[in-house]
């Protein structure tokens, strides 16, 4: 699965520059630690994204197809960098508003699908 793929669900916070201020923007982030965000799209299909607290990601696009990597804040967005199935050099990085579990928000994905994301229960 390629990374865009993952991404239209992807979260910014603000970026501190200390490392309480990377703690604070995790915590910022807790909502979605343990559960998943969920991206529906306009045919139905869902793409789902997990978020770890130690900055790993796993995905799953609408298609099945399954990824893992990175997250990190940069800036005022939340940034993946793919590594499986394969190594992508690049981030790629998007908006994402604070949110709790079950709250849901509009979006574009990276294909310009409109979205709607959800902050879902459990993994």
């Amino acid at each position: 699965m390629s990374l865009k793929s993952v991404v239209l669900i992807a979260a910014a916070l603000g970026l501190g520059l200390a490392g309480a201020s990377a703690q604070a923007q995790d915590s910022a982030l807790a909502p979605t630690f343990g559960n998943n965000i969920v991206s529906t799209h306009p045919d139905g299909r869902q793409a789902r994204l997990w978020l770890s607290a130690d900055h790993t990601f796993r995905a799953q696009g609408r298609g099945g197809n399954r990824s893992s990597g990175a997250w990190r804040v940069r800036g005022s967005r939340l940034c993946l960098t793919q590594r499986r199935p394969i190594s992508i050099p690049f981030s790629y990085c998007h908006a994402f508003p604070q949110v709790a579990v079950g709250q849901a928000w509009n979006d574009t994905a990276s294909n310009g699908d409109h979205v709607v994301n959800r902050i879902v229960r459990g993994q």
